[in-house]
């Protein structure tokens, strides 16, 4: 039997806005633990039962909408990860009201590692590699992804993919120190 082909690697996002930020975080937090391409086959799904990723709408979401998006077909069924991506929007809103926007909380901050530390500690199932994806993904700051993957257990060819994506396409925003931990 064929292999499938995988899905396109993910691109890092120009300009991004507050939907393209709980978008991207989103995919981060349901790709956890589960091949890419189960969840970016069916990502249409997650627009619609995640209101177009719409933060003041989501962190609205009560126990009737959890059940709706159980249902949604396509969605992976797993009552945690929609309950995390509902308190993640609340954060997110909480956030741009005392920063302004994503991108302005992260400039406040003096390295990548005090970011990975505050983003693990505001929202749920953002563990080390969904925050480098997180800001990759939204052109943020990042290590350098050879030093950095060394850190994480495991083979991770789909993040590599993307890596290579956004290098050979000039929008990949890397320390261009290979050995820096992403502090300059």
């Amino acid at each position: 039997m064929p292999r499938a082909t995988p899905p396109d690697p993910p691109e890092v996002v120009e300009n991004p806005q507050l939907s393209d930020v709980f978008e991207i975080m989103t995919r981060a937090v349901f790709q956890a633990g589960v091949s890419w391409a189960q969840i970016a086959k069916p990502w249409d799904a997650y627009r619609r039962a995640f209101d177009g990723f719409d933060v003041n709408r989501v962190a609205q979401f009560g126990d009737a909408d959890v059940e709706r998006v159980l249902a949604e077909p396509g969605i992976l069924r797993m009552r945690r990860k929609v309950a995390a991506t509902i308190k993640n929007a609340a954060a997110l809103r909480d956030l741009v009201k005392e920063y302004g926007d994503f991108h302005q909380y992260v400039a406040s901050f003096s390295d990548y590692n005090a970011i990975v530390k505050d983003v693990k500690k505001r929202f749920s199932f953002m563990g080390d590699m969904n925050v480098w994806y997180l800001l990759f993904r939204l052109g943020e700051r990042v290590p350098r992804f050879e030093s950095w993957v060394t850190t994480i257990p495991g083979d991770h060819p789909r993040m590599r993919e993307m890596v290579d994506l956004a290098r050979a396409t000039g929008r990949s925003a890397e320390a261009t120190d290979p050995d820096s931990a992403g502090d300059e």
